[in-house]
């Protein structure tokens, strides 16, 4: 019974330990960031669909965390981490990385922009959405591997 007990034990360790290891890995990080743009423009595409009502913290909270992924994302490339972990990362980043972190500071800038006019109904969330759509899409054509 005791042996039981003991490889439990050492089979939930080993597994924290694994979970706790990808968790610090860049790979790791950068799909925490996507799934936080991701949520984010979600947020931001509700209301701007009527599907939820318009809420200035909401919009506020969104755009400041593109802000955030915008201005952090190019950190969590560094070589060796190409591969990996689902990674969807394009080799093509590390071919031009100057391009991919003009592209995320692009992002950081139009969302910077939107937040400073702080969108004050459904259409201007709208508007910024587009905005920032556009930034997305551009960096994803290119520095994104796309999936079967």
């Amino acid at each position: 019974m005791k042996v039981k007990v003991v490889l439990s034990a050492t089979v939930a360790i080993c597994l924290g330990v694994s979970a706790a290891i990808a968790a610090g890995e860049p790979q790791t990080v950068r799909q925490e960031l996507m799934k936080k743009a991701g949520a984010s423009a979600g947020a931001l595409g509700a209301i701007a669909k009527g599907e939820k009502p318009y809420d200035a913290e909401a919009v506020k909270t969104a755009l400041t965390n593109l802000v955030e992924v915008g201005k952090t994302f190019p950190e969590h490339f560094p070589t060796g981490s190409e591969t990996g972990l689902d990674t969807e990362a394009s080799p093509k980043i590390w071919e031009n990385m100057d391009d991919f972190k003009a592209k995320s500071a692009k992002l950081a800038s139009v969302a910077e922009a939107q937040l400073a006019a702080m969108p004050a109904d459904q259409a201007g969330v709208g508007t910024a959405l587009q905005a920032i759509g556009a930034t997305c899409g551009d960096c994803h054509q290119t520095y994104r591997l796309k999936k079967n």
